[in-house]
This record gives C-alpha cells, structure tokens and sequence, in this order.
C-alpha cells in the first residue's frame, strides 16, 4: 500500500494552512476572552447583588426603628446603649427595659456607626420576629441582649462569605451551636460584622464590603479579622460580640479599637457552624470568642455559653461549666512576664503600657516572674506559618482566586500564588538579606508528605509540652505580655504578619489569651519612633514604623495568659488589669 505524504496530499489540494491556524488561534484567545469577561460578569454580578442584600437590611432596619420611634414617642436610645451590659441585664431581667426598646437602641446606634465605619455586612432582621419568642420566655443570662456576630458565625439563611465571593449566594441551612445557645439564653443576634477576604488577615477589608475603619480614628484599620466586631462594639453600636481567632484575630481588633477580647482553650466553645477557609487544618487551633466593652461582659458570655444547650448540642466540648469561684477569687497571682519577644520589638507606647501595668499589678501585691517566651522563632515559622499553610497555601489560595483580590491582602496572596520551588529559590537568595523573610517564605511551601506532617504536630506537641513544663518550674499562674499596637494605617497588616508573633504563639500553644485596654499613644511614644531599630532592623522592622505612625489617642492593650482550661484564671486577671487600671486613671 502506497504510504500518505501529508506534503504532497497539501500540494494536490493546494490548502494553504496559515491562515486556518491564524484564524484558529484568534478564535480560541476571543472564546477565552469571552469566557473570562463572562466569568468576570458573574463576580460582579455576585459582589452587586450581596451588597444590595446588605442595603437592603439596612433599610430595613432604619424603617423598623422609624416605626418603633413613631409607636413610642418617649423612646431615647442614647440612655440604653450607654449602659454597661451588667446594668442593661439588670434592668431587663427586672422589667424596667423591655426588650424591644433595647434592641430597637442598638440597632439606631449600629446604623449610625455603620455608616461611619463600614462594619456590618448584613442586619438580621429576623431579630424583630424573635422579640415574640423573647417575650413568651422571658428567661436566660443575656435575656432581651442584643449581639452582633461576626460574618463567618453561621446564621440560618444567610451566607457566611469569609469575605470570599465563591462563599456568596450559598445561605447555611441552621444556626451554628453558638448562635442556638445564644438564643436559648434570650439573646438576640441583630447583625452580621464585617472580615478580611479569606480570614487570614488583621486587617479588615474585602472586595465585596470594602474596608472597615477605627472608631478611634477614621485614618487606621480597625485590625481583624473579626475587625467588624471590634469596629461596632468600639463605636458602640454592639454591647457584645462574637469572633474568632486562629492567630489574634479576637484580640488584635479589640486592641485597636479600645475593647476587650477573650480567646478560650480551642473546643471550650462549639466550633460547630463556623466557616473557615482552612477547614481541617489541625496544626494551629481556632477558638470562638467574645468581644465587649469590659471583662465582666466577656466573662458573662462565657457563663452563658458554658451550658448544658451547648454541651447537648456539641458532644465533643468538654462539659466544663463556668468556674465562677475562680473568677470571683482575690488570690494573690504569681505572673509570668515579657517586654519583648525577641522577634519584634514592642512600638514605644505598648512598651510604656507594659511597664505601667507590671508596676500596677506590682503595687498590688502580685508577684512578677520573668518568663521569655521558648523558641519563639521556631514556634512562628515551623508551627505557625508551616501549621496553617501545610498545603502550601492551596486550600486557602483557591478561595482567594474565586474573585478579585484585596489590596489588604495583595502581599500575602501574591506569595500564595507563586510555585513552591520558586518560593524555596527566594528563600534562599533573601537569607543575607532578611532572615526572617526568608524563613517565612520557606515555611509557607508547607510541607512534603504525610509523614512530614505527623512529624510537625509530635513537634508541636513536645513544644507546648516544654512551655508548660518551665510554667510549672516556676510556679506561674498566669502570664502578662504585649500585645501588637497601635491600630495600623492602612495596607500594612498583610505586609507585617512578623507583629502578630505576640498573640499567634497563643494559638500554636492552645493557651487562652485575652485582650485587656490600659493606656492611649501619648506624644512621647509617638517621638520615640524616630529612634526605633527593632530587633533584626530589617525591611519589616521599618515598614513596622510606617504602620503605627500617627498614633497618638490611639488605645494601646496588654494581653494576658494561662495555661490551657484555665480559661476562668485568664478572665479573672484580666479583670484585675482592669481594675487596676482604672483605679490608677
């Protein structure tokens, strides 16, 4: 049989093929251009119709409070949401505030907050419907209280976005445990808080809500993520709120924005109907956690959360109710302490507000105990970073990749999206140069098999192992440090994940943690800046300058620290810190 010559059967058939490829490569590039401006429509279309859904509730909410206003013209919300949340419990269990009026207060003051500061991403005007309920029961800890909850906290029939647009238009089918708990003991949730896109970020800004600001100052992020939460209840248009925290994400937001925030043991709390972007990450451990204007709030959450309803609902938190007596007790405390973590150094005011606060807690009569944290460096990049991008950041980057990326997070997601080989070259040219950097960008090509893994958690395990082992030599109780401040100006968070090494070690080791307010940015803090070096003087100890600069008012925190389970030992120094720190005021 004849063999077939392709150039000769061109030749007889005189095909002239340039301009078929020609026309078939232009038709391919304008189908994947049709498909990605397509594709780009239904992001926008997405994004446009969520935040008509947020006006929407908006409306909403202002018509109910017009109407309320109109039915009961004696109604001053400014007398109601002043009150602190003891008072306000007080006079709704005893019936001298109804609970109509007070959430109808709250949800006036958080519109007006909100368009200050771009806070919320949805009102729950269901809370309305649930007054009846309220009504007819008329029992629980936070009866007739209403709380804000961060935008991850599930809600039936609304989305939990993570700031993410592939999450939009996917509404949960139930409440999480916490919000059912929550209800259970009469509170009302009324508004959904504002996150970064993807969750992994102490900034708060996404593409589809925009940027939330400080209610401290308008010109600063309000830190994340649950910086919504810290945004609402720092203006005061929330008396209590819900967040959570894989690595500060309660307690830097409370820090800015002037409140209190509380990170409990992982698991104290259900985690049940929480949205993560990360789920199955086992390494480093999320806690739910209540945010509020002062630590007897937070610790009335806790009270109410710690009951039989959420043992029930979830079976694997531990039935632990609220040690009350612990709280309560008056004990002199033996305290841990550190100024600097060795990794980055504390700004000039939350050095001063350190210092201030071990010398208050001093007077008192507690005892002070140095106690520098063990292998920090190890701990940030081979627990931390390595722990929650194992995958190399897959997981994570593929939510980020469903829509347009943040500026908050350019930096962080920029890194994701680059092979791991490259990643593992850059690490290795940058290491004369930025040691830290280099490390970091090392870690976050996560690691290389299963095998490795396991390795890490045993090595996880034997670190918080040697943490307790030196807290138990010295006979701690509790532990005082820093905690990163002043709030940021803005597009710095994602640029300086080195300044969370405060509050992620807490999250790698499972210990509570909480955020408590003792000081603002004086002008001399500010001063001192000019002669800040850092501890490495590298790229991100001067980007760390640019980030704090112009903070003077700003409210500066300390956190403190137990050890895991303990969570009523952390509340209760807080609650000392607090004390002490007003009395000195």
């Amino acid at each position: 049989m004849e063999s077939f010559n392709l150039q000769q059967f061109n030749s007889d058939m005189n095909i002239n093929w340039t301009p078929i490829f020609a026309a078939t490569v232009c038709g391919t590039y304008a189908l994947i251009l049709i498909w990605k401006w397509r594709n780009n429509q239904k992001i926008q279309n997405k994004i446009l119709n969520a935040r008509k859904r947020r006006d929407k509730s908006l409306q909403l909410a202002e018509q109910a409070v017009q109407q309320f206003k109109i039915q009961n013209p004696d109604f001053e919300s400014s007398s109601i949401v002043s009150l602190s949340l003891s008072e306000l419990t007080g006079r709704l269990q005893e019936g001298s505030l109804q609970p109509d009026a007070v959430l109808h207060a709250f949800m006036e003051k958080a519109l007006e907050v909100n368009k200050n500061l771009n806070c919320s991403t949805e009102m729950l005007m269901e809370s309305v419907a649930q007054l009846k309920d309220i009504n007819t029961q008329k029992k629980g800890l936070l009866y007739g209280v209403p709380i804000s909850i961060k935008d991850n906290v599930g809600y039936k029939g609304h989305d939990s976005s993570c700031g993410v647009v592939g999450n939009l238009d996917q509404p949960v089918v139930m409440d999480s445990v916490v919000v059912t708990v929550l209800k259970k003991q009469g509170a009302i949730p009324f508004v959904k808080t504002n996150i970064p896109q993807g969750l992994f970020s102490y900034d708060c800004s996404n593409p589809i809500y925009g940027q939330t600001l400080n209610p401290c100052n308008l010109q600063k992020t309000s830190g994340g993520s649950s910086g919504g939460e810290g945004a609402l209840v720092g203006g005061g248009g929330s008396i209590l709120g819900i967040g959570t925290d894989i690595g500060g994400s309660v307690r830097i937001p409370s820090a800015f924005c002037g409140i209190c925030g509380f990170k409990p043991t992982a698991k104290r709390l259900s985690g049940k109907g929480i949205s993560s972007c990360v789920k199955g990450q086992k390494s480093v451990l999320s806690s739910l956690g209540p945010m509020a204007r002062d630590v007897e709030s937070v610790a009335l959450c806790m009270r109410a959360l710690l009951c039989q309803d959420m043992f029930t609902l979830d079976p694997t938190v531990p039935p632990i109710p609220f040690n009350q007596k612990v709280y309560e007790s008056s004990e002199p405390l033996r305290i841990g302490y550190y100024e600097n973590d060795g990794f980055q150094q504390p700004s000039p005011g939350m050095a001063r507000a350190f210092r201030e606060t071990k010398a208050l807690l001093e007077r008192a009569g507690h005892t002070l105990v140095p106690f520098p944290p063990l292998r920090l460096y190890e701990a940030f990049h081979e627990f931390f970073c390595k722990g929650i991008m194992a995958d190399g950041g897959c997981t994570h980057y593929s939510h980020l990749k469903s829509g347009p990326i943040d500026p908050c997070i350019w930096d962080q997601a920029t890194l994701l999206s680059v092979p791991g080989f490259i990643k593992k070259i850059l690490s290795a040219v940058l290491k004369p140069f930025n040691l830290r950097l280099s490390a970091s960008l090392k870690a976050i090509t996560g690691v290389g098999s299963v095998a490795e893994l396991w390795r890490q958690h045993a090595d996880i395990e034997e670190y918080i192992d040697e943490v307790i082992a030196e807290w138990r030599r010295l006979n701690l109780d509790v532990l005082l440090c820093p905690i990163t401040g002043p709030a940021y100006n803005f597009h710095y968070c994602g640029r300086l994940t080195c300044a969370a090494s405060y509050t992620l070690l807490y999250n790698v080791l499972n210990f509570p943690a909480g955020s408590v307010t003792v000081s603002t940015v004086t002008e001399e803090d500010e001063a001192q800046l000019s002669q800040y070096k850092g501890v490495y003087g590298d790229m991100w100890d001067k980007i760390y300058v640019k980030a704090v600069k112009n903070g003077v008012g700003l409210p500066v925190s300390v956190q403190c620290v137990s050890l895991p389970w303990q969570d009523e030992m952390c509340l209760r120094f807080m609650r000392e810190v607090e004390r002490l720190t007003a009395k000195n005021d």
